[in-house]
């Protein structure tokens, strides 16, 4: 069979698949709960409702939306996304749902993230046009991958619904209440129940009913009717940047339809789009071979599943015990506790009423010594005795008694001490051991983050944690330069920075064209978790030249693109470039729109490091002197005239005959993810090579030598020699589609500047 009929087969069989779901659904054998997982926004957890796509191709309920930008600034709203979306909710009172609490966390999560240092903040400016306010804050993180989603001054009026999904969920909303039958709109009461639905005029009918309404020999009786349902769609789908224009292409780099003044003019000009009809014999024939995938693999999935439920319930096994270990732990050194209070409580309560008993007596010898009473109203009544012998015999032991309690008056001192000092408990060792008590182990180690971390004369070392780690104390990141002299163990020795709160830390004062190894570990409840994989980087022959792009020398509006940073560059056909393309009959004559940096060097050896999008047409990378730059501003030449000024990294044999003399601009040509190294060099076998994901650029001032790198690997890709009589500055020249991107790292200190 042909590859032509097996996509024709493809192309048939997604349907009858969906139709095949729908009735195993209706007959009991699907359970609705297990479809409705895919059918549930993000958001709000209910079924979508109007779903709209977002440019990351995850879809949200056009409520969500809305509340979400209304959560970001409660005075802004967006009436004009009614206008393009049929069948959209007007505007509502703030309700508080179950969904509330989870738009509250995106939305500060949004304001966070605006905030947040090298972030793209939302749009300032609000757009307004006739029966249309967009909200001032137009970006938030999209729930279903956290990427930054910015609407735009259009706001929601730029996203499409998604009437397939609205679609699908429909036919399950019907599917799940079959018993529960849709009403002729049009019947008297009692309605009868509804045959058919008419998609031009978005109603139901009954038989009778839609005979009546669609008469024979009428327009009416032309309009596209279906089988009852509750959805009605437009037949055509809009252009939500042209509203009265239709989608008739696929724009492949932003994975949407768009109209032919999308391309023509708009925002896709120079993005590679395809025909509707071709995407949606691709897009429908990878989908059918996706389900006939996994529909082949549903013995491996139901053995997977298996898997997860033994897991399941091992987990709950597991857990169980843990929590009975614990349990037994806490009585052990509940009992300690309770036997050694029990103890000191005891001897306590001892001394207490030894103490008592003491004091009283002593109330009592004192007692006595006051008139009338004790010892010295005895005293008295014996001073009564006239009989001197039974006198003498009785005041001897008396006055020796007298005596005594006189002297004790002297020399007060209490029988016993009231402080219990001796029983006061120093307990903080213990409570300190107790909160140091692990409960979950050893940590995980951290995972280094080689996509976020740069190194250059400083480093920026990311890492994260594993998904279900607890959370930890600390972090300490280590590092060492390889291939340095060994210490007494025989290795360079491990630095180690201050402890790290955070995910990611700056190391400092790398020595350039180096090595370095780095590792970190976190640290809970005292202890230490294993090191992270080793990871090396390389450093840079010289430190980073931080710039951002100049926006006043030789600047192109037309077809360069600059972002708010100025840190992004992207080429894109004008309007003047498109209006004047009447009066090329022949030829080519294109210029290169160059752009610069805003800070020059007149000295030292500088380098710095950019990403070029793999799409690009042709970009220009290197260095001119501010006379080149001069020369190009002013007298711009067109790239097909045979007496162009071809720069160094142009491939033709007439820059071969003045190679030797050193110039004062190289320039470096990337384009369609390759790199192009001149002829005329040194560089022995394939001259055409792999675009890096990064570039670097080195210069060396006093040398007068400019050299092009992998950023990544800091392999040597080319070098040539360069006229450093004036002012250099780092250059790039951009032809057709194309967009250059300034590494973070170079553009953080100019940055905090501004």
């Amino acid at each position: 069979m042909s590859d032509s009929a097996d996509t024709e087969d493809n192309q048939d069989m997604l349907p009858s698949l969906v139709e095949q779901i729908v009735q195993r659904i209706t007959a009991g054998e699907v359970p609705i709960k297990n479809i409705e997982r895919e059918l549930i926004c993000p958001i709000c957890k209910e079924l979508f409702t109007h779903p709209l796509i977002l440019p990351c191709q995850h879809s949200v309920c056009h409520k969500c939306v809305r509340e979400l930008l209304l959560l970001n600034h409660d005075d802004s709203f967006d009436a004009g996304s009614e206008c393009s979306l049929p069948g959209s909710p007007g505007p509502r009172s703030r309700v508080p749902s179950p969904s509330m609490e989870r738009l509250d966390r995106l939305a500060r999560s949004a304001t966070l993230q605006r905030r947040s240092f090298g972030r793209r903040g939302s749009v300032s400016s609000p757009g307004w046009r006739r029966g249309s306010v967009t909200p001032r804050v137009t970006t938030f993180p999209c729930p279903g991958c956290q990427h930054d989603v910015d609407l735009g001054e259009r706001g929601m009026s730029m996203l499409f619904r998604n009437f397939t999904l609205e679609s699908i969920v429909e036919r399950y909303r019907q599917a799940a209440r079959a018993a529960v039958a849709i009403m002729c709109n049009m019947c008297k009461p009692p309605p009868q129940e509804a045959t058919k639905s008419c998609m031009d005029c978005k109603a139901s009918y009954c038989n009778e009913c839609f005979k009546f309404h669609h008469p024979w020999g009428t327009p009416k009786a032309q309009h596209e009717y279906v089988g009852p349902t509750m959805n009605f769609r437009p037949k055509v789908l809009m252009c939500p940047e042209h509203e009265m224009e239709k989608v008739n292409m696929y724009c492949e780099v932003c994975r949407r339809p768009v109209c032919h003044l999308c391309k023509l003019g708009g925002s896709h000009a120079n993005h590679k789009v395809t025909t509707m009809s071709s995407a949606y014999k691709i897009l429908k024939e990878k989908l059918s071979k996706a389900i006939h995938f996994l529909i082949s693999k549903e013995d491996q999935v139901k053995t997977q599943i298996s898997h997860l439920e033994v897991l399941i319930h091992q987990t709950e096994e597991n857990g169980q015990v843990a929590e009975r270990r614990a349990n037994e732990h806490f009585e052990r050194l509940f009992e300690t506790l309770l036997e050694r209070k029990s103890e000191m409580l005891r001897s306590i309560e001892e001394s207490r009423t030894r103490r008592l008993e003491q004091l009283r007596g002593q109330v009592d010898e004192y007692q006595g010594m006051l008139e009338n009473s004790g010892l010295v109203g005895y005293a008295q009544e014996v001073l009564k005795e006239t009989d001197q012998s039974c006198f003498v015999q009785t005041a001897k032991q008396l006055h020796t008694r007298i005596t005594r309690s006189t002297e004790s008056l002297r020399t007060f001192h209490p029988a016993a001490d009231s402080s219990f000092d001796e029983f006061a408990l120093d307990t903080s060792r213990e409570e300190t051991l107790l909160k140091e008590l692990c409960f979950g182990g050893v940590p995980e180690p951290p995972i280094i983050d080689l996509s976020r971390s740069r190194v250059y004369n400083e480093g920026l070392l990311c890492w994260q944690l594993a998904e279900d780690a607890l959370a930890t104390d600390h972090q300490v990141l280590e590092y060492r330069r390889l291939g340095a002299e060994p210490d007494e163990e025989g290795g360079s020795r491990w630095l180690l920075t201050d402890r790290v709160y955070g995910s990611s830390a700056v190391v400092c004062d790398l020595e350039a064209d180096s090595l370095y190894a780095f590792r970190v570990r976190c640290c809970r409840n005292s202890l230490f978790s294993p090191y992270s994989a080793e990871v090396t980087f390389h450093t840079p022959p010289a430190p980073a030249f931080g710039f951002l792009f100049n926006d006043k020398c030789g600047f192109s509006s037309e077809r360069l693109v600059l972002n708010k940073r100025r840190d992004s560059v992207e080429c894109v056909a004008g309007m003047t470039f498109l209006l004047g393309a009447d009066r090329v009959q022949t030829g080519s004559y294109i210029s290169l729109d160059y752009i610069i940096s805003d800070t020059g060097i007149s000295q030292g050896r500088h380098y710095w490091a950019f990403r070029v999008e793999p799409h690009s047409y042709l970009v220009k990378v290197g260095v001119a002197s501010d006379s080149k730059l001069l020369e190009w501003f002013h007298n711009p030449r067109d790239t097909s005239s045979p007496r162009y000024d071809h720069d160094s990294g142009h491939d033709s044999g007439s820059e071969d005959t003045c190679y030797e003399l050193s110039q004062p601009f190289t320039l470096l040509t990337v384009g369609m993810g390759k790199v192009f190294i001149p002829k005329a060099s040194s560089v022995v076998g394939d001259r055409v090579l792999p675009m890096p994901q990064r570039i670097g650029v080195c210069l060396d001032y006093e040398a007068g030598r400019v050299y092009f790198y992998d950023a990544d690997t800091m392999r040597c890709l080319y070098e040539r020699q360069v006229d450093c009589s004036g002012t250099m500055y780092p250059a790039f020249g951009l032809m057709g589609s194309g967009r250059v991107h300034l590494e973070e790292f170079i553009t953080a200190k100019r940055l905090s500047y501004m």
